[in-house]
Parts: structure tokens; C-alpha cells; sequence
């Protein structure tokens, strides 16, 4: 697989099978992917993985509290505008779709959302830490690593689903992980087998065409004076 294919094939997968996955693939993915571009070389990424009965203990303390707790960071700027409010609502209905739960069922709706807090099955969850103190460059060189373990999971024939919903529990993360008191949590990730058969895992997001977002300039004249 190379990696035109490799992130043309990525979605994120939110049922897995109960299929353990290897210590030593997933430090050997998390180790590759430590080679993300990183300014400065400060290598901001703080990461911690869970799979077995640590697993099992999180998702207890989690389930327990299904409220989560004050957020350190907006995951999304509050009264979204367009094209972002459009997209992120679109996006919603397409993924309900996909199980067949309607706008007006709520409580469905939200017992969906709150498998997020079981990794959707996964075997693996991991979470992305970082300095408190480093700015947003450096949350930037963290998503980058975060891409990279999801390119490089793929390529072992694995799936993720990132997960920014741990941005509401950073309490309970960092007491469960005795994370350093001048570290918050990024984002957490699900890893694992996708469930082939969940229609769930049928949907990919979709994206708006380039003329939308991108703009080439100069290139006529290249294209001028190559001719």
C-alpha cells in the first residue's frame, strides 16, 4: 500500500471486533509515527495506550459518569458558521443514516454518541497528550503524529477512529493515567479490527471539490513558458 492509497482508504471506523491487537505492532506503529514533522524538533506528543483489564477499568469509571466533566478546549467554535455548520450537520445525518436513526430520536442519538466512551469495541484506546503550556504549532505537530499513527495502522491492516470527545473528561483521563499535572489531554483514538458487517462503517465523510477551498496561482505562466 502506498500512500496515495493509504489516506484514500483511511475512514474512521466506529465499530470494531473483539480482536486484540499486539503490544509490539502497536509500539512499533506509535514509534514510525514519531517521525511527523515537528517544529523545532520540540516533539510535543505525550501518549499513552490502554487495551486489556486497563481497558476494561476506564470504560467503567467513564460509563459510571455520563455526563463527563468541563472541557479544557471547544472542540468546535461555538454558533458554528458556513460552510463549517452545514458540513458538521450534514455529516450527522449521513452517519445516522447509516443505522437507520432518525433527527427526532434523541435518546437514540445520544446512546450512539456514548459509545464513543467504549471505543466503539476496540481492543485499543490511546490518548494524545501534551504540554499545557505549548501553543497551538504545537497542537498542530500532535495532529500530524496522530495522522501518522492512523496511515500506519492501516498499513498493518488496522483501523482508528480519532476521538476529540475525551476533550470532556480531562479530570478523569489524567487521574487515570497519572498524567503530569502541566499535561492536558488532546484527543484519544480508538484501534482496532473494523466490524466489516456494521453498516456504520459503510459511511465516508465527504468532502467539498477543490475550487471550494484551493486556489492555484502562477502556474499558468509556467505552463506559458514551458510551452
Amino acid at each position: 500500500m502506498n500512500v496515495s492509497e493509504a489516506v484514500e482508504a483511511r475512514v474512521t471506523i466506529r465499530a470494531f471486533l473483539d480482536k486484540p491487537v499486539a503490544g509490539e505492532t502497536l509500539k512499533d506503529i506509535l514509534v514510525r509515527a514519531a517521525r511527523a514533522p515537528s517544529g523545532g524538533n520540540l516533539q510535543p506528543w505525550r501518549v499513552y495506550a490502554l487495551s486489556g483489564q486497563p481497558l476494561s477499568d476506564f470504560k467503567a469509571i467513564v460509563k459510571a459518569n455520563p455526563f463527563g466533566e468541563t472541557p479544557e478546549y471547544d472542540v468546535y467554535p461555538a454558533n458554528l458558521w458556513e460552510p463549517f455548520r452545514t458540513r458538521r450537520w450534514q455529516n450527522g445525518e449521513d452517519l445516522y443514516a447509516t443505522i437507520g436513526i432518525p433527527r427526532e430520536d434523541k435518546p437514540a442519538r445520544l446512546r450512539q454518541l456514548a459509545k464513543n466512551g467504549e471505543f466503539f469495541g476496540a481492543p485499543v484506546g490511546i490518548f494524545f497528550c501534551l504540554d499545557r503550556n505549548l501553543g497551538p504549532p504545537q497542537w498542530a505537530d500532535l495532529g500530524m503524529y496522530m495522522q501518522n499513527v492512523m496511515l500506519l495502522a492501516l498499513e498493518r491492516g488496522l483501523d482508528t477512529c480519532p476521538q476529540e470527545y475525551w476533550a470532556r473528561y480531562p479530570g478523569t483521563v489524567a487521574k487515570f493515567l497519572g498524567m503530569p499535572a502541566d499535561h492536558m489531554l488532546f484527543s484519544g483514538m480508538a484501534m482496532g479490527y473494523r466490524d466489516p458487517e456494521h453498516p456504520i462503517n459503510r459511511l465516508r465523510a465527504s468532502r467539498d471539490p477543490f475550487e471550494l477551498w484551493g486556489e492555484l496561482l502562477g502556474f499558468e505562466d509556467l505552463q506559458a513558458s514551458a510551452g
